[in-house]
């Protein structure tokens, strides 16, 4: 079998079109930049060297591909002359032979198996170059693949150096090929810059190494959607929504049940078990793992989450956190990073949890927040409580033991601790530790102004209905007090 020997991607476009301070190659698709979309697909081939031309805002596209892949090649284009000279950059100090594979860092869904068929076919027929084109509905902006009468390849004709006729063609150039190494080096030597950008294009070594009496060829893509580049942001969004429907049909053919499919987006490192439900309007990433038996939204969003068998996450936003088995987030619930969730455990509508642990078959139903806390088993949480956590300098924490009754709106003042079996009174303001088996109750007793209403809001639907229930305004007795 033979190997590829140098794969080049060209990443040093200005993406200008892009309208934005982020390289292009560096915009997300599917949780992963442009740029790794095309390096990945590269890695079945198994070439001995990967390198990658940068040029604008290259430090940004550097640091990360120092950080993503150390073994890559970094090739600085100091001044971009169009894309032949940023292979004859590229080449400087790479091997003088073997076969080199050349591709745009801007194609996000390029395939590893189309890459391994065109690999496949070029070094199967032997041939010194090879373009892979694709037929496409609307062929503006690309270079056209000029056959001649014979079918043979002519040439490659750029969108603004073709004529009214080349313009007709529907088979453009995809921007990827395979050339003898040695071949190409000579080949570059001949470019001119006489054409419409005034640059050196790589699609121009072709007809110099034809008629070089070399061998040169367009192997055609079967599917064109691959090829497509992602130059501005709706060619962006274009791209991320073939990627969304690739990523989608696989989970589905793999036992998921997506119910709106194109409603759902789900990253490339996302896990998930048969047996799953997603539900519309769902969006899924990070490295988040979904176990068998969960139900997923609708109108859900999850981010490196963890969620176990039978769990369900229902139309809430999830970051960070572990959701145990049988558990039941939601709905309009916010748990943040720090979050861990125990099996069977419920944690309601209009409720924040961050950083904090709630244990086994505790519940938090609604209307609360719950931060910097460990929560006991079997405990549940009054609506409206408050777990007060921060002083305005640091935060601190809460610690509820195992069957805990916290009464309705509680504010709990951190540090604090409620013991085992207590309980707290609804209302209270609990600044102090509560003991196992008690209850506390931190709250003033109540006083009734008898007559008020009819005093101080005389005239008012108010004072009407009150007067109607037998109330006067002759006393001013204040129940409650000696």
């Amino acid at each position: 079998m033979k190997q590829l020997d140098l794969v080049i991607v060209l990443a040093a476009g200005e993406g200008t079109r892009m309208k934005s301070a982020l390289p292009k190659v560096l915009h997300p698709i599917a949780g992963r930049p442009i740029v790794d979309h095309v390096i990945n697909a590269t890695a079945p081939l198994h070439a001995k060297e990967l390198r990658v031309v940068v040029g604008a805002s290259r430090e940004l596209v550097e640091q990360h591909l120092i950080t993503q892949y150390p073994g890559t090649t970094i090739v600085i284009q100091e001044q971009r002359n169009g894309t032949g000279h940023a292979v004859q950059v590229a080449l400087e100090g790479a091997p003088q032979n073997g076969t080199v594979l050349i591709l745009a860092g801007d194609t996000p869904l390029l395939t590893s198996a189309t890459l391994q068929e065109f690999f496949d076919a070029h070094t199967g027929l032997e041939i010194d170059a090879s373009v892979l084109s694709a037929f496409v509905p609307d062929p503006f902006g690309y270079g056209r693949i000029i056959r001649a009468e014979d079918g043979s390849l002519d040439g490659i004709a750029e969108e603004r150096d073709a004529d009214p006729l080349q313009k007709e063609i529907d088979e453009i150039n995809t921007g990827v090929y395979l050339f003898d190494i040695a071949v190409l080096r000579s080949a570059l030597v001949g470019l001119k810059s006489g054409n419409a950008q005034g640059e050196l294009y790589l699609t121009d070594v072709l007809a110099i190494i034809k008629a070089a009496g070399k061998s040169a060829l367009a192997i055609r893509s079967n599917d064109y959607t691959e090829t497509l580049g992602a130059n501005d942001r709706s060619q962006l969004a274009e791209c991320a929504a073939i990627m969304r429907d690739r990523i989608n049909d696989a989970h589905m053919r793999n036992g998921v049940s997506i119910i709106d499919p194109t409603t759902t987006w789900i990253d490339l490192g996302v896990e998930i078990a048969p047996d799953v439900t997603i539900h519309p309007g769902s969006a899924i990433t990070g490295n988040t793992k979904i176990a068998t038996g969960a139900t997923i939204g609708p109108r859900t969003t999850l981010s490196n989450v963890k969620v176990g068998a039978g769990a369900s996450v229902i139309e809430s936003r999830v970051a960070d956190s572990v959701i145990g088995a049988g558990a039941n987030v939601g709905p309009f619930s916010f748990i943040r990073p720090g979050t861990t969730l125990a099996e069977g455990s419920k944690v309601g509508a209009y409720v924040e949890v961050k950083n904090s642990s709630i244990g086994a078959d505790s519940k938090v139903p609604h209307l609360s927040y719950v931060g910097d806390a460990t929560i006991g088993s079997g405990t549940n949480i009054g609506a409206a409580t408050i777990f007060v956590n921060y002083d305005g300098v640091e935060k601190h924490e809460t610690t509820i033991g195992n069957d805990v009754r916290i009464g309705s709106d509680t504010m709990l003042v951190a540090p604090i601790t409620v013991g085992d079996g207590a309980y707290t009174a609804a209302g209270s303001v609990i600044t102090e530790d509560v003991p196992a088996g008690s209850i506390g109750v931190a709250r003033a007793k109540q006083r009734n102004v008898l007559g008020w209403v009819l005093r101080k809001r005389a005239g008012s639907k108010s004072a009407e209905s009150a007067k109607k229930a037998g109330a006067t305004d002759g006393s001013t007795k204040v129940q409650g007090e000696a």
